[in-house]
């Protein structure tokens, strides 16, 4: 999105395309992107694969598109190099075998050349479905989570004894070191009760933030992942929404991006019509379009994290489809992205 040789640089969702076309030189592969070792050689590293099934496509063509593409990939690695990425992991790409691994390459390859990706995440179907197997009914209002304190233990024990440490597990088979935290660890976030709390329970806010942690563990090359659970100052554990919690601490760290991985894709003009995708827009127009009904719903929330972050100093906030395989390589690394990017 923010190429640094971007000739245009009010049109930032604009880029030339890659030398061949998908239809004569195959499908660019980055699902094969594996460094197994600190100083990766053809046998610890695998390449990017192009795949066809119609056609044969010649090594050297291939080996030569390769090369086009991870040229045409300097300028967005050297606009974010050492860079804070802050990614909020939900929704589909939670779901999904493929789309996991999708998400956990992608941080990787980011991580190898130079960004500093920090993963927050949720877990709600698996704190439902641990719910179910003991006996305790799930209950919503208003589509928010009811946690009582039997709740909590539960999303507690999921969120930072499970759900983090398969994320953290998965990273290392992927070729990076991850470490696994929550808001508890290093008073990384402090806790305060929601506005609702006399109906929904221990459902929290983030009161405050203190980045140090993280920013020890980015500066040493390690991927933080974060559970979205903390305790407020007496020691009580608050369920916090995910969002919530990557847009704060994205504006703690001065994050370059913020990006929210979410089950649509993005912000649209029309309801339930993809077609009508926002590709770029300010707080101005965010705000304009949530007073006109257009932005409505969950949606709400997600924008409310963005705009509350650009506030505070992030550069960009993406709302990106997790549906999509790469979403993460094709929102930081083309100029095109491939959700809603909210600008200050």
């Amino acid at each position: 999105m923010f190429a640094a040789q971007n000739p245009n640089p009010t049109l930032l969702r604009q880029s030339p395309p890659l030398v061949g076309t998908p239809s004569s030189l195959g499908v660019l592969s980055f699902s094969s992107f594996r460094c197994k070792s600190r100083t990766p050689s053809r046998s610890s590293c695998s390449s990017f694969r192009i795949t066809n099934s119609s056609t044969a496509v010649d090594p050297q063509v291939q080996a030569q598109y390769r090369v086009d593409v991870l040229s045409e990939s300097l300028p967005f690695i050297q606009r974010f190099r050492g860079k804070t990425i802050v990614v909020k992991y939900g929704g589909a790409a939670m779901k999904s075998e493929h789309l996991r691994a999708s998400v956990v390459n992608d941080l990787v390859l980011l991580s190898c050349v130079g960004l500093r990706p920090v993963l927050v995440h949720g877990g709600g179907p698996e704190i439902n479905s641990t719910l179910n197997r003991l006996g305790i009914l799930p209950q919503f209002i208003d589509g928010l989570r009811v946690t009582d304190a039997a709740t909590m233990e539960v999303v507690s024990m999921v969120l930072v004894g499970s759900v983090n440490k398969n994320l953290v597990s998965l990273i290392a088979q992927a070729g990076a070191t991850a470490v696994g935290l929550s808001g508890l660890d290093g008073g990384l976030f402090t806790a305060r009760p929601g506005p609702d709390a006399d109906r929904l329970g221990f459902v929290g806010e983030v009161a405050r933030v203190d980045p140090s942690v993280i920013l020890h563990l980015t500066g040493q090359g390690f991927i933080p992942v974060i559970a979205s659970v903390s305790m407020d100052d007496r020691g009580q554990k608050y369920n916090i929404n995910a969002d919530t919690v990557a847009g704060e601490l994205a504006a703690a760290l001065g994050a370059e991006k913020l990006i929210l991985l979410t089950d649509v894709a993005g912000i649209l003009r029309q309801r339930d019509d993809p077609s009508s995708l926002v590709k770029e827009i300010d707080i101005k127009g965010v705000k304009m379009m949530v007073e006109e009904g257009t932005i409505a719903g969950g949606m709400i929330p997600k924008v409310s994290c963005c705009v509350r972050s650009l506030a505070q100093g992030v550069r960009t906030a993406s709302i990106i489809d997790g549906r999509v395989p790469h979403s993460l390589l094709l929102e930081i690394m083309t100029d095109e992205g491939t959700g809603t990017m909210i600008t200050g």
